[in-house]
């Protein structure tokens, strides 16, 4: 057995014999089993809003924890049977849904360990100061902030050294990141206040009202998890959309996506630059070099590119070493004056790229076409335009490359 399996189950025996070996807090009567029963069905349902995180092979799920309040209520052997119960009912959850890990039944006895200590630490804790908290202001409640404070700490430092034990921890940031960047006073003050409130509650006996107190934190958490997940669900659909039309190597949109945008631009009734460009010989880059550097040429352009364009003008690699750039509501002579900086940029430097385990400068030119029109006219379309710029730029590699050619529609 493995030593973090060895800390899990020596965190269990623990738990049970300070349970069985010291004042147990409360009797075990039908007031108990009320407010377990309660705590038990509550907890087993809010579990369903826990987040979950992974480190290394082991799962953490983060969920309010009632331990706080029912631990001073109950008193350690309470606390335990509690903790038994309520934990047993998370494996049985997790076998049936097949949401658990491989060691799960150990990591039962782990959590039925490490959260009675917690539970009994602050029973503890509670029992010492809260005659001194009387006298002071709102002492109460930031008695029960510290209470939360130390068993919260107190069951992540129990984590961390099992982590530390397994190995899904090697480092003093990897501990202090899990002690303590997960929670903030916000998420302390949030469980203090609920378990504070659910006390009062249960020593008063008021069963109508703590069932209210579950009910509306059910149904406020549930609010928040449902719109957490429209979140993270929008998140993904809008990332993969992203990857949908995203060039993997330049980060500059796809032809997919090109062809996306000509139909929706075709009715906008804008002025447009359509500007075909086009590294040239850029198969002997390849035979002289490899694909490897002939790939960092293209980046170097595609960045070359987009450092040029404005906001609203978009940017689409729609060939091998081929762009398309939409140069959107200009007038024809700044749009020429734009490839004319790219071109000057171009002349200026090169591209580094690793060859043969050394950094090489690669030199390279390109040809543009430069194609400028109205959308929105029945003789043009988009494609056509296009298919114009595309023309122009064979123009530019017919006159010797490293040109710009153009044709103004509006002019002519």
């Amino acid at each position: 057995m493995s030593k973090a399996r060895i800390f899990d189950l020596s965190l269990f025996v623990a738990a049970v014999g300070i349970a069985l070996g010291t004042h147990p807090g409360v009797a075990l009567n039908y007031t108990y089993l009320k407010a377990m029963l309660l705590y038990w069905v509550f907890a087993s349902f809010y579990f369903q809003l826990r987040i979950v995180t992974r480190s290394g092979n082991s799962t953490i799920d983060y969920a309010i924890s009632y331990t706080s309040s029912f631990g001073i209520f109950a008193g350690p052997l309470g606390t335990l049977i509690y903790e038994i119960c309520y934990r047993f009912t998370v494996f049985i959850y997790k076998k049936k849904t097949r949401t658990a890990d491989p060691g799960e039944f150990l990591d039962t006895f782990y959590n039925i360990g490490s959260f009675t200590l917690g539970g009994t630490a602050g029973y503890y804790l509670y029992t010492l100061l809260h005659p001194v908290a009387e006298h002071f202001p709102a002492g109460y409640w930031l008695l029960f902030l510290l209470v939360v404070c130390v068993t919260t700490l107190m069951s992540s430092g129990f984590l961390v050294i099992t982590f530390a034990l397994s190995g899904d921890i090697k480092t003093r940031k990897e501990a202090l990141n899990l002690l303590f960047k997960s929670r903030n006073l916000l998420d302390f003050s949030k469980v203090a206040l609920t378990n504070a409130l659910l006390l009062r509650l249960l020593q008063m006996e008021k069963w109508e009202m703590l069932i209210a107190l579950f009910l509306l934190n059910y149904i406020v958490s549930l609010s928040f998890f449902s719109k957490s997940q429209s979140a993270q669900h929008k998140f993904e659909r809008d990332k993969f959309e992203q990857m949908a039309y995203q060039d993997f190597l330049t980060g500059s949109f796809n032809r997919a996506h090109m062809d996306k945008m000509m139909k929706e631009l075709d009715q906008s009734g804008e002025c447009i630059g359509i500007v075909v460009a086009d590294i040239d010989r850029f198969k002997k880059i390849n035979d002289t070099y490899n694909h490897a550097v002939g790939d960092k040429v293209i980046i170097d352009f595609a960045d070359t590119l987009k450092s040029h364009l404005q906001e609203e003008d978009i940017l689409f690699r729609s060939g091998g070493e081929e762009f398309t750039l939409f140069l959107r509501n200009k007038s024809f002579g700044e749009c020429r004056s734009i490839i004319e900086e790219i071109l000057n940029d171009i002349a200026e430097h090169s591209a580094t790229a690793e060859y043969e385990d050394q950094m090489i400068k690669v030199r390279y030119s390109a040809s543009f076409g430069l194609y400028y029109y109205k959308t929105d006219q029945s003789s043009t379309s988009m494609q056509k335009g296009y298919v114009c710029a595309d023309q122009l730029l064979l123009e530019s590699k017919k006159l010797g490359r490293n040109r710009l050619t153009h044709k103004n529609e509006l002019a002519d």
